[in-house]
């Protein structure tokens, strides 16, 4: 026993208030003790996916574990409904894995027999509405999805009155969208922080492009409609007037119908598709500029990747990004002669694109990996604790004005009007309430 706790009742003699005082102190030790007991407790932490290869949310998380699983504070464990395959996301050594493709055990019943303490759910479904209902697992609702995503793809069945009002009742959420964390989620009644996606590339570890050449790329899943990849094709048929040299490079398994429209637009000698390829970096540094004609995004991880290489963007409209500044140019209609034009401003002006290439890579210097997986062991140690004030308080300090996202909001309504002819008579208002009826 500590001395200091070592009384000898026979020198001194105890009045009550004394007597007190002694216990009072005991309480203060043990309690300290207990304390300190419990910030040294492994906390296990797992992250659930349907498999290790291949998709966005994958390579977020072999990365994010990859940085974790050096604190001492956590033992990482990985849920997959897949078994393990061939071609899989590099995980460390010392990461738990729990396969459910047996159906032998559900997700809800392998975190309650591991005691997850925390587990982070990549998913917007029902299954959310169970795992609320877990007693000693705190759950973090990592959400990759746009808002606008759900719009796009007419998943319209009011999504807001769904998964976004399961969201309501989650205490910890994660957003990687600034409109949608700083305001959106804030009207909707939900709790939630901003995040950054990690990059398969560290900023200070690459050699950027020299942005010599007239390469263009183009990153992704080609075969997804939302990613418009013919928009970039059909840019190239103008931009090759110009520019007869400029080659672009699809890091994309093959789509039929795009090369199709390749072979139609007579453009085989200047647009080739790649294949999926683990690694890029070759054709990072060898490009000079890249397109990005999405849809809807949330956080991609591409974009930070190619501003890590220096390389400039043009965007499609989408302002509401994360990683929207520094380095890009944002085009708010879908012509394929505006992408071509600012394609061709770019390629053919080297000031114009080497000082648009430092942009693009300045604005990645806060948002670096390291700085990335600080913040999540805050979040993981405040989840634990459950200090709801310190996780709402690991959200961006530079959030934006209600001013500036109404702007951005009104940017996005005007283009969802000019795409679908449904949404003509739909108000910002009605836009901000998610309520398109």
């Amino acid at each position: 026993m500590n001395k200091f706790f070592v009384i000898d009742f026979y020198e001194i003699q105890l009045n009550k208030s004394k007597l007190l005082f002694l216990i009072i102190l005991g309480l203060i030790y043990i309690s300290i003790l207990y304390a300190n007991n419990k910030e040294n407790r492994i906390i296990k932490v797992a992250y659930y996916c349907v498999q290790m290869k291949n998709g966005g949310i994958e390579r977020v998380f072999s990365i994010i574990i990859k940085y974790l699983s050096k604190e001492k504070y956590f033992s990482f464990y990985l849920i997959t409904k897949k078994e393990k395959q061939i071609g899989e996301y590099p995980l460390p050594n010392n990461i738990h894995r729990i396969s459910l493709a047996n159906h032998e055990i559900n997700l809800y019943k392998a975190v309650e027999k591991e005691r997850i303490d925390i587990l982070i759910y990549n998913y917007e479904n029902r299954e959310i509405e169970k795992l609320n209902h877990l007693k000693n697992t705190k759950v973090i609702y990592y959400n990759h999805s746009s808002f606008l995503y759900w719009i796009y793809k007419e998943h319209l069945y009011n999504f807001k009155d769904t998964v976004y009002y399961l969201y309501k009742k989650c205490k910890y959420v994660i957003s990687l969208i600034p409109v949608e964390n700083d305001y959106l989620f804030k009207k909707w009644g939900i709790n939630s922080i901003l995040m950054d996606n990690p990059s398969t590339f560290e900023l200070n570890s690459v050699i950027p492009s020299n942005l010599s050449n007239q390469n263009i790329i183009m990153i992704g899943r080609a075969y997804d409609p939302i990613k418009r990849y013919d928009l970039g094709i059909k840019a190239m048929k103008e931009i090759i007037k110009e520019i007869p040299e400029c080659k672009m490079n699809i890091v994309s398994s093959a789509s039929s119908s795009l090369v199709q429209l390749i072979k139609d637009l007579k453009l085989e000698n200047n647009v080739k598709f790649t294949g999926y390829q683990n690694n890029i970096e070759h054709y990072l540094k060898n490009s000079s500029l890249h397109i990005l004609s999405s849809l809807s995004e949330s956080y991609p991880m591409v974009l930070g990747e190619v501003k890590i290489f220096g390389i400039p963007s043009i965007l499609c409209g989408l302002d509401y990004l994360s990683l929207a500044k520094g380095g890009t140019i944002i085009i708010y209609d879908d012509n394929p002669l505006t992408i071509a034009n600012e394609a061709i401003k770019i390629l053919n002006n080297d000031e114009y694109r080497i000082k648009l290439g430092k942009e693009a890579r300045e604005s990645m210097k806060k948002r670096t990996n390291d700085l990335i997986a600080k913040k999540w062991v805050n979040v993981l140690l405040s989840v634990y604790k459950g200090n709801h004030k310190f996780f709402n308080k690991l959200s961006n300090d530079n959030k934006i004005s209600e001013e500036e996202a109404n702007q951005i909001l009104n940017n996005q309504l005007k283009l969802l009007q000019k795409r679908n002819n449904r949404f003509q008579l739909v108000t910002l208002e009605k836009f901000i309430a998610y309520s398109f009826s």
